[in-house]
Formats: structure tokens, sequence, C-alpha cells
């Protein structure tokens, strides 16, 4: 009896801590809100880079670090099971089954809309997706720019995804509020950027009393005919480029070939501001050879300077 008692107890112990164990769903634990979800935080191509051999990319294979998707957010009401994606990045299939986990969004559900900042693989490239290979989705509004407009309505395979309505292009107009619905509302504004294809914006997203600033790709800062310190400090988030920590992370590289403002330039240019506008500023955007990625030093002389780090499933209430 006495063995069979302690057997018994075991198993419901084991099953008690098993269960206790669980990670539950969002739509288990609390009502419905809504947010901004961060998807993605590393440039075009990801974190580990494709045929990467450096040590950079060898502490994720050696599992000392996690992946990272390609810079993204989302817009998300639970309550009425919407979202809505800034930028369609080539991971865009692991970031909307991270929609579906971890919010209480209906699976399978697609997005009520995408916006596009340019036309360089991380920010677009997920639309194939939704062509007749994969989803076949019908007429997902996509908000672009006219020169990107252009440029997905003539070039394939992007092209068929229109003709084919999988998408519907929404025309943008620089500097004016698109409004959505529910207090939900985006401005783009063009920033200077290597536009071999397309226009580059980023974006001002107006969501009841927040406003959020995202900028993921920029050539620098001096390039832009606005100040950069203003615009944080009309908004409550800014979400920045961040591509590479500091010059000469490339070796063999030329990096005036691919200008974006170095964490240690946008720390300096930031400075004198004080730390409540410091505070709202989110790097991301970072290159495989970021050490922002795998490099606590690297991190803690970010938080240390009074500015955060982006982090993938964080979510900002409004």
């Amino acid at each position: 009896m006495k063995f069979q008692w302690f057997v018994g107890f075991g198993v419901l112990l084991l099953l008690t801590l098993f269960g206790a164990c669980q990670p539950k769903p969002a739509s288990d634990t609390a009502e419905p809100t809504r947010f901004l979800m961060v998807l993605g935080v590393a440039q075009d191509a990801g974190y580990p880079q494709t045929a990467c051999a450096k040590a950079c990319c060898q502490h994720y294979w050696d599992q000392e670090t996690t992946a990272k998707y390609p810079a993204c957010l989302a817009l998300v009401d639970e309550a009425r099971d919407v979202f809505w994606l800034f930028e369609a990045s080539p991971d865009i299939k692991f970031q909307l089954e991270k929609i579906y986990d971890q919010t209480r969004i209906t699976p399978g559900k697609m997005p009520a809309g995408i916006f596009l900042t340019h036309a360089h693989i991380g920010h677009y490239a997920g639309l194939m997706h939704f062509g007749r290979e994969v989803i076949g989705a019908d007429s997902i509004p996509v908000y672009v720019m006219p020169r990107m407009e252009t440029f997905l309505r003539s070039n394939g395979p992007w092209s068929q995804l229109v003709d084919l309505g999988n998408i519907k292009l929404v025309s943008l107009t620089a500097d004016s509020i698109f409004w959505l619905e529910n207090q939900i509302g985006v401005r783009a504004f063009e920033v200077p950027h290597r536009d071999e294809f397309s226009e580059t914006v980023g974006f001002d997203i107006k969501a009841s009393d927040l406003n959020f600033l995202f900028i993921p790709d920029i050539d620098k800062w001096e390039k832009w005919d606005r100040d950069i310190r203003e615009e944080i400090k009309a908004v409550d988030y800014a979400f920045v480029d961040a591509t590479f920590f500091d010059n000469g992370e490339l070796p063999n590289r030329d990096m005036s070939e691919i200008p974006h403002p170095f964490v240690v330039e946008t720390i300096s240019l930031l400075d004198t501001m004080e730390s409540v506008e410091k505070s709202k500023v989110y790097f991301m955007h970072f290159n495989h050879t970021n050490p922002l990625l795998f490099d606590e030093s690297a991190r803690k002389r970010v938080w240390e300077q009074g500015f955060n780090i982006a982090r993938e499933g964080a979510r900002i209430e409004f």
C-alpha cells in the first residue's frame, strides 16, 4: 500500500509540476488589448547571415544566442482580431506565427494591411508568401509610396501578386496621415538612403494616445533635412537604424558604400538630450556583425548611456 501510495503521489506531483511549467497562451491569461509588437530586430538578411563563417555567426551555431528576424513591427488589436505589419520580411512566416502564438489573433488570419518602407530585400521580399505558390491571399492592402508602387507593378514576381489580386496596392503621400481605423493613423516621410528601386521612408505611427517613430534604414542623420532630436521629442517611442555599431565593422568592405548611422554616432548625437528623451530610443535593424546581437558588454554600453535595444516579442500597449 505504501509503495502504491508513493507511486500515485509521485505521478500526481509530476503532472502538477508539468502543467505548471507550460506557458499559457495570451488568450488564456489576459483581456484583449491593443499594442505595438516587435517581430524582428535584424538587418535584411536576419541573424545568422547566409554562409557566414565568422565568429559573430558562430555564436548562434554554438547555441550561445538565438536567431533574429529582419526588422518588423506589428500593430495588434486583439478585441477586433486585426493586425497591421510594418515591413514584409523574408522571414514573414515565422513572424506571423509569433503573432498567432503569442496573441489572441486567430491563427491563419491575414494582415489587415502591410506598410513598406522601401525595396531592399529584408523589407518587402516576404510579399512572395502571399502569392499562388504559397497562401494565395485575397487583396491584402499594401501601403506604398509612388516609386515603390511602380516597382511592384512593373517587375515580376511582384506584378503577378497585383495582377492576381493577392495584394492591393494603396498609395501613400509623403507627410500626410493615412487613417486606418479606431484612432490608428500612419504618416510616411522620406529619408535619404540607397534608392536604387524605390524611395525610402520612415513611419510616424499614431495609435490612440501614443506616437511611434520607425526608421529602420537611413544613410546618415546629417543627410536628412530634419533633426532626429526634434523628431524623437515629438514621439513616445523611436525605433531607429542601428545596422552597424561602429566604423570598421566590415573589415573587407568600404562602409561608405553602405552608409548607416553607426550606433556610436547616434549615441554621440543624442548625448545632450534629457534622459527621458534618450529612453525613447530603441536601436534595431542589426547587421549580423553588430555586437548588440551577441555581446553583453556592447549592450551594457548602450544601456548605461540611457538608450534601449529593441527585443523581439516585446509589446507596448496603447
